[in-house]
């Protein structure tokens, strides 16, 4: 197969991690006979630094005319400690997600059993846990009108009945394909925004009859995933909602450099890992680039590659078994390995199989 992707690194550990991303995607091209043809373009603070936006035309139209778009992270810590920056890093990828119409964010959530004891939640709780968080992207306060001076500020949290029904339909049609159980996460006793969610939710259930689905307010289900993960299957929520809900669920895993995503929509698929730019680390070759890894199995699984897929996760597997691992993760008193040094040992692992 044949595949355009546009490859953006962005700012902080984007660039050594997406290096490793783009080795195993080489590995795989070279192991199943596929051409990956790249392009690379900027975004965040270093587009910023470049022409002054974090998201340029000139890296829209890269990725409006690639297959796939396979994206690190962005974000710098010049702008975290300036909140008076008009421009701003995380503004470029805003600006992606609205301009590509990704309007879904699906994070797989599920464990490693060598890796249970990473995660502060009890291994009986954990064991089994395998579920997926589809966030509402492109819409709820990060996209509602603002305001702010000295004395008051406003976010407003609007949704409209196209933009709830499309992400429920992917919902429902993904609990289709898994265990058929769809939980549908809102504060529908507090805000209107989230009774619109459930009144639309409750006239789509009759539409899929073999979709067993509840309702969980998000206070309650942010308890039930640390105490109750496997109770999960798919989880459809809005936009701060998700965004807050899927950095818990890396508790789960037990590392955030462990989460790959894919954001779907109207455009070009991106596929991304959970965690962000970690500036700090930057060059030390200390991140972890198992999620940017599993982002590309994500973006070959997307194209119908699932062998391909298969191979890189049964290689990340073994990485973390055979405790090649980057420090965060790593047991007591095994061996240290870098960015680097974990990439190529899945890389040679693909090429061995």
């Amino acid at each position: 197969m044949k595949l355009k992707i546009a490859i953006l690194p962005g700012d902080g550990i984007g660039p050594e991690i997406m290096t490793q991303g783009v080795a195993v995607l080489n590995a795989i091209a070279d192991r199943f006979g596929h051409e990956f043809e790249y392009n690379e373009a900027i975004c965040g603070a270093h587009a910023i630094d470049a022409v002054g936006d974090p998201y340029p035309d000139a890296t829209h139209e890269i990725c409006m005319n690639s297959d796939a778009v396979l994206f690190a992270a962005v974000g710098d810590l010049r702008f975290d400690n300036n909140p008076t920056a008009k421009v701003r890093p995380e503004q470029g990828l805003l600006a992606m997600r609205k301009k590509l119409g990704l309007f879904a964010n699906v994070r797989p959530v599920a464990t490693f059993d060598c890796l249970l004891h990473k995660s502060p939640l009890k291994d009986e709780l954990l064991r089994g846990a395998d579920f997926v968080v589809l966030r509402e992207l492109t819409g709820g306060m990060y996209f509602g009108e603002k305001y702010q001076d000295d004395f008051k500020a406003y976010d407003t949290d609007i949704y409209t009945r196209p933009e709830i029904e499309r992400i429920l339909k992917l919902a429902f049609e993904m609990a289709q394909k898994r265990k058929k159980h769809l939980t549908v996460v809102d504060k529908a006793n507090v805000l209107a925004s989230s009774r619109l969610w459930r009144q639309i939710a409750k006239e789509m259930e009759p539409d899929y009859p073999d979709v067993t689905t509840d309702y969980m307010f998000i206070d309650n289900a942010s308890m039930r995933v640390l105490t109750e993960p496997t109770f999960f299957d798919v989880i459809v929520t809005e936009n701060t909602f998700g965004d807050i809900l899927t950095d818990e669920t890396s508790c789960i895993t037990g590392s955030m450099g462990l989460q790959p995503s894919s954001s779907l929509g109207e455009h070009t698929p991106l596929f991304e890992p959970v965690h962000g730019s970690w500036p700090q680390a930057a060059n030390k070759n200390l991140a972890n680039p198992v999620a940017q890894i599993l982002s590309a199995a994500m973006l070959l699984e997307h194209f119908g590659l699932n062998a391909e897929g298969a191979l890189i996760r049964k290689a990340v597997d073994a990485s973390l078994e055979s405790n090649v691992r980057t420090p965060e993760i790593q047991v007591e008193g095994g061996a240290h390995y870098g960015t680097k040094e974990v990439g190529q040992w899945i890389v040679d692992y693909i090429r061995n199989a």
